[in-house]
């Protein structure tokens, strides 16, 4: 069996030790970068955040990833403290900082802040929000499709947790990763409380058949960015793309799966649950839509 990788591999890079992390206000060496076991985002995952790739000096799709920023932050009632145009120069500066100007993924991050007392009330965050963006350099590395293991853990009800939100309490997904991992997979394929395939513990979930791409209904994902630009794509581009319910039969079935996400774009997938997917290889729908994420990025970016 070929080693574990995960979708988020990507190559080493020496200048990561180097980095400049933006913290409250101002870029500080990678060390300095610490915040207080108080803080509400350590003690209780209470808090948003956003992941965001440049290329050629662009970050794409920049906007939409501030929409759902602040739209996830009014959803938990947390003031970021800054507006739109000061999360963009942050961001800026952070890039400038770091000299960085394509082949870079930032983590934006924004928690209530410390607590002046070690308990889950919001109220006891009294000092304001903690903001953080990571930059590093980061250039996916991932040398074969991805192996997915179906998993017990399921994106749940609005009413529990909303899957569409963004928030740092990632525990869910992390524990659907490692019944995979403990199954000999890269990464776990969750179900929705119907049962019906829904997404990974990291990106959402593609398949092909037939000529035809579909993905889930929506009602249970993460309402992923790359996600909504591949259902665009297929429909400007005349091939037919279904948001809808469909079963572990049907991907097994599948002539090809991918996933999508910020930091792989379009990653292919080669194995569920054992049985091999199409040939086992990047299938020529996965290919050709990542062409045309390539060219969309181009033109955002131009």
């Amino acid at each position: 069996m070929t080693e574990h990788v995960t979708t988020h591999q990507a190559e080493e890079d020496a200048r990561n030790e180097q980095i400049l992390i933006w913290l409250n206000g101002r870029p500080v060496p990678k060390a300095e970068a610490v915040v207080s076991v108080y803080d509400s985002g350590f003690m209780l995952g209470d808090g948003v955040w956003e992941g965001l790739r440049l290329y050629d000096g662009c970050w794409a799709f920049l906007d939409e990833h501030l929409d759902r920023l602040f739209e996830a932050a009014k959803a938990i009632d947390l003031d970021i403290g800054l507006d739109r145009e000061g999360v963009k120069n942050a961001l800026f500066e952070t890039q400038k900082a770091n000299g960085m100007t394509t082949d870079a993924h930032a983590r934006l991050m924004v928690t209530r802040g410390p607590k002046v007392r070690p308990f889950q009330h919001p109220s006891l965050s009294q000092s304001g929000p903690t903001v953080a963006i990571i930059m590093e350099h980061s250039k996916p590395s991932i040398p074969r499709p991805i192996r997915l293991a179906t998993v017990p853990h399921v994106r749940g009800l609005p009413m529990s947790q909303d899957p569409k939100l963004n928030s740092h309490s990632k525990l869910n997904c992390i524990l659907a990763c490692i019944a995979a991992e403990k199954a000999g997979a890269d990464e776990g394929l969750m179900l929705d409380v119907n049962g019906f395939v829904n997404t990974t513990n990291a990106c959402n979930f593609f398949i092909v058949r037939k000529g035809e791409v579909w993905t889930s209904t929506g009602d249970y994902c993460m309402n992923g960015i790359t996600r909504q630009k591949v259902i665009d794509l297929c429909r400007d581009n005349g091939i037919p793309v279904f948001e809808r319910n469909y079963s572990l039969v049907d991907t097994y079935g599948a002539d090809e799966a991918f996933l999508t996400g910020t930091f792989g774009a379009q990653t292919p997938v080669g194995e569920i649950d054992g049985r091999m997917i199409g040939t086992g290889q990047m299938g020529p729908m996965t290919e050709r839509l990542r062409g045309l994420y390539k060219d969309l990025v181009a033109r955002e970016c131009a």
